[in-house]
């Protein structure tokens, strides 16, 4: 009986279910049938974002424009502060959450002395800190630039009010990339309520285009087009609808690529400005003509930018206004010789390739030299202290008056009254 039960005990074990043992063996009587089917890999904008190509000298200058934006923050905090220019620093140190340091304030403007200067207060006898003069002259230059680009700023909004489908915007919208257009603080009124003959304000977050103007009914994209058409003697079949394509360092070209790009650099699409009927997707390559419409529109809003580069969280905001249906990130991921998404900075951050070479602006404007000084601060660190220290110098010899006495007890300064 003893040698029967321990029989059946052997069986259970070696035909037991995968499920009520923890051992599961590569082949038995149960699993013997069983089919495993292969996995095609999943390419989603997850996936393009991990296996691109990167480039360092944009990505470095995403770090560098970091640094310079939370300066910029910093200062904006401390001029509200009403009780003085300079703000202790242990107050200083409650806005780490706020501007988003990974270290401490203290230890960051410390980095900075051509933008920060820190010194004992004489009566409390506490670290205090405040903007240099240089900070405070290129930021005065930068809103005289924006003022004397008023007109400017107004093509531009009018250009986008006019990519949309209704020629209406959120205002909010327009706030998120206020910077990156060139516009000012106060744009609502100063641009939006001033230039009445150009917008209309609906209600308080909507700007409607009055009149459109066919003279700017011309893409960014449309004069390079021309000009590949005459310099390269290109047919017009060719560069009609092309775009500059630039593929950074490294990037693998594999086999029937070029064939396929070939044939998108031909497709038609409806251009930004163009009003005709929409593209209806399940006509022959529809989904493609409908993905380079939306490359158009992005191209486009890009050239319009400062500097050629804008967050990709705040294009959500424009979708519905250009009927943008498709997934924007996994679209500018999927043309890396047009765009480039950087993720320096916890931000995501595209750059319009073409206007980049060697991480500069190849065409630049006023608002983009002042901004390009500010970054040059940056960029200076601990560098070069000796000369703030001699600046310091000379500032407090001329504050102070050095008087010269003869022996009659006259001083060099003093009134004569002639006898």
């Amino acid at each position: 009986m003893r040698v029967l039960v321990r029989f059946r005990l052997t069986v259970v074990e070696h035909f037991s279910l995968p499920f009520t043992s923890p051992q599961k063996f590569p082949f038995g009587p149960f699993n013997s049938f069983t089919q495993k089917r292969f996995k095609k890999p999943v390419i989603s904008a997850r996936t393009r974002l991990e296996e691109r190509v990167r480039d360092p000298k944009l990505d470095k200058l995403i770090t560098h424009l970091k640094k310079l934006k939370t300066i910029l923050n910093l200062y904006e905090l401390m001029s509200n502060r009403k009780r003085g220019p300079f703000v202790s620093v242990q107050l200083m140190s409650r806005w780490r959450n706020i501007v988003g340091l990974n270290v401490g304030v203290s230890a960051f403007i410390r980095k900075y002395p051509h933008i920060f200067e820190v010194f004992m207060h004489p009566i409390r006898r506490n670290l205090c800190c405040r903007i240099r003069q240089k900070i405070r002259v290129l930021l005065r230059e930068e809103e005289n630039a924006v003022k004397e680009w008023e007109l400017e700023a107004v093509l531009r909004v009018k250009k986008l009010l006019m990519m949309s489908v209704n020629g209406t915007l959120h205002v909010h919208a327009l706030r998120l990339i206020r910077r990156e257009l060139g516009l000012p603080a106060d744009f609502r009124d100063s641009i939006l309520a001033k230039h009445s003959a150009n917008f209309r304000l609906i209600g308080l977050e909507v700007v409607e285009l009055v009149d459109r103007d066919e003279n700017l009914e011309v893409a960014k994209v449309e004069m390079w087009r021309e000009k590949e058409y005459r310099e390269k003697w290109l047919s017009e079949f060719e560069t009609k609808y092309a775009f500059p394509i630039n593929f950074p360092t490294g990037f693998r070209i594999e086999g029937g690529f070029r064939d396929k790009l070939k044939n998108w650099q031909r497709l038609p699409y409806l251009k930004p400005y163009e009003r005709k009927e929409v593209v209806r997707v399940r006509t022959c390559g529809g989904v493609e003509r409908f993905e380079k419409r939306t490359v158009g529109i992005l191209h486009e809003l890009l050239s319009l930018t400062v500097e050629k580069m804008v967050e990709v969280e705040r294009i959500a905001h424009f979708q519905r206004d250009f009927a943008m249906d498709a997934n924007v990130r996994e679209l500018l991921l999927k043309h890396p010789g047009i765009f480039y998404i950087s993720t320096k900075g916890n931000t995501q951050t595209v750059f319009l390739r073409e206007a980049y070479c060697k991480g500069c602006l190849i065409e630049p404007n006023p608002i983009y030299f002042v901004r390009r000084k500010m970054l040059d601060l940056v960029l200076q660190g601990c560098r070069s202290t000796r000369k703030i220290g001699a600046e310091e110098e000379i500032k407090e010899e001329s504050n102070i008056v050095v008087c010269t006495a003869d022996a009659g007890g006259r001083e060099d300064g003093d009134w004569v009254i002639p006898s």
